[in-house]
């Protein structure tokens, strides 16, 4: 590839950032749509201008999966919007999902230059809108030919067969590479439908579920096979899945399991665990298990604990139930949310009030053991610890209450302990996290894992990563069996 010549660098970075549109807050607050409308082709085209196409590239660095930024943005902007989403889909499964889900800011828009230069009037512009800009150009593309691309022929079967466990991003990721090299991938999957953390932990606001219908329809038409409301570990396990039914195995399980405050009347009814409160507020009925069916009553106070993108999906989920009173609490101070800042500004746009610095000591419930209020201490920060970051200690006497008809708890996840107690030969830690190569191999020969389940809670694209990797062990791991038995 050329680079611009210093003239054109100096153009380059005189071009102001183009604005996204977004919905209303007044509006979005009433609907479940996505907060972003996303570019239009032309401003697309000047977005990507502003990338001044640096040699070095540090946006593909700081890439769990290397996109080519750079080589994206230069077919972008010359409107060759086809050409642009290809190079995405070269190292990425699910770029219109990670331009939308990444936290761009810390990974590629933190790292581009663009966001540190100083301009000759002194002025300093926005990084270039990467994330948005993935999104926009492979959803055009996915316009364009009515699905998600597929290759010309497909592959001669290779009489291999793959599972994978859990059906979110790390494992679909295993699912497509493997497809696309001819072996037989069947997906188990707890939840009533594929997708994993993408459908049952992604609000419709943040990502429209269509785009995980046509991604799991996609991989279906690759050859990919789904078998829902399977508990891997107690309705089948994976010693059984290994006798001769599939050849190898990826566990791509995630970490789903809600931590817990373990404060008084966390048991009340109408107290929530994130996930529980997400897809009641999120999801259809029939898109859930039996016991959480019901839908949400009808909300008015509701108080949701904890820092992160979760927390986030919470409090907006609650806006959009139609809650009066929606309050985040936290223990630190915004400059330690683990979350992101667009939304915490989305979710202070639509009303929500942060209660920074403050504890839940206790969560009170009425007779009938539903939830009434929750119990908040004032807290300030101490000394840094040995990381740096600074606890928070409890302020004497400062204790309120403030009414809540409903909570949800949001205060990160565990993996589930349920695959590594019931396999024989998988080394995990004591947090059930799952003990791997940098290829993704387990303690097992033949049985892989990467993801939330291997990371602890982490992000989709952290997850895709190990897929890809992983991917790639399951087959030269593969190709060295002898042929199977007729």
């Amino acid at each position: 590839m050329t680079h611009p010549h210093p003239h054109d660098v100096h153009r380059r970075l005189s071009v102001a950032v183009q604005p996204v549109p977004k919905q209303d807050a007044e509006a979005r607050k009433r609907n479940f749509d996505e907060t972003y409308i996303g570019f239009d082709v032309n401003a697309a085209m000047v977005e990507a201008s502003r990338c001044i196409q640096c040699p070095s590239a540090p946006c593909q660095e700081a890439c769990p999966v290397s996109n080519d930024i750079p080589g994206a943005f230069s077919l972008l902007e010359v409107g060759d919007i086809i050409g642009a989403a290809d190079k995405f889909r070269e190292t990425s499964n699910l770029p219109e999902m990670c331009g939308r889900l990444c936290p761009q800011e810390k990974l590629c828009e933190g790292a581009c230059v663009v966001g540190f230069a100083i301009r000759p009037g002194g002025q300093k512009e926005p990084p270039v809108t990467i994330g948005k800009l993935e999104a926009f150009a492979t959803d055009y593309q996915r316009q364009q030919l009515e699905g998600y691309p597929m290759p010309r022929y497909l592959p001669k079967p290779t009489g291999r067969s793959v599972a994978a466990i859990g059906s979110g991003p790390a494992s679909l990721a295993v699912a497509e590479q493997l497809a696309l090299e001819g072996h037989a991938v069947t997906v188990y999957e707890f939840w009533p439908e594929p997708g994993g953390v993408l459908v049952y932990g992604i609000p419709n606001f943040k990502m429209r579920k269509s785009i995980v219908d046509e991604y799991i329809a996609h991989l279906e038409a690759l050859g990919v096979k789904f078998v829902c409301n399977t508990y891997v570990g107690r309705d089948i396990t994976i010693d059984d899945m290994l006798d001769g039914q599939h050849d190898a195995l990826f566990l791509g399980t995630g970490a789903g399991v809600g931590n817990a405050m373990e404060i008084e009347g966390e048991n009340l009814t109408g107290v929530h665990k994130a996930t529980d409160f997400l897809v009641r507020g999120n999801l259809p009925p029939d898109q859930l298990p039996a016991h959480l069916r019901e839908p949400l009553p009808k909300l008015t106070n509701v108080v949701v604990i904890g820092g992160g993108d979760t927390s986030m999906d919470c409090v907006r989920t609650a806006v959009r139930l139609g809650a009066e009173h929606v309050t985040l609490v936290y223990r630190r101070t915004e400059n330690e949310m683990l979350g992101r800042g667009e939304e915490r500004k989305n979710a202070r746009e639509e009303g929500v009030e942060f209660a920074m610095l403050t504890l839940p000591t206790r969560i009170i419930g009425d007779e009938e053991g539903k939830v009434v209020s929750v119990e908040l201490q004032k807290m300030e920060l101490g000394e840094p610890d040995a990381s740096g970051r600074r606890s928070p200690r409890a302020i004497k006497g400062s204790e309120y209450v403030v009414p809540a008809d409903a909570v949800a708890i949001a205060i990160g996840y565990g993996a589930d302990p349920l695959v590594p107690q019931t396999t024989s030969g998988i080394k995990s830690d004591r947090k059930a996290l799952i003990q791997v190569d940098e290829g993704g191999r387990t303690s097992r020969p033949g049985v892989f894992a990467g993801g939330d389940n291997v990371n602890g809670a982490d992000l989709v694209v952290t997850a895709l990563a190990d897929g890809r990797r992983a991917a790639t062990a399951i087959s030269a791991y593969v190709a060295t069996l002898p042929p199977r038995r007729k």
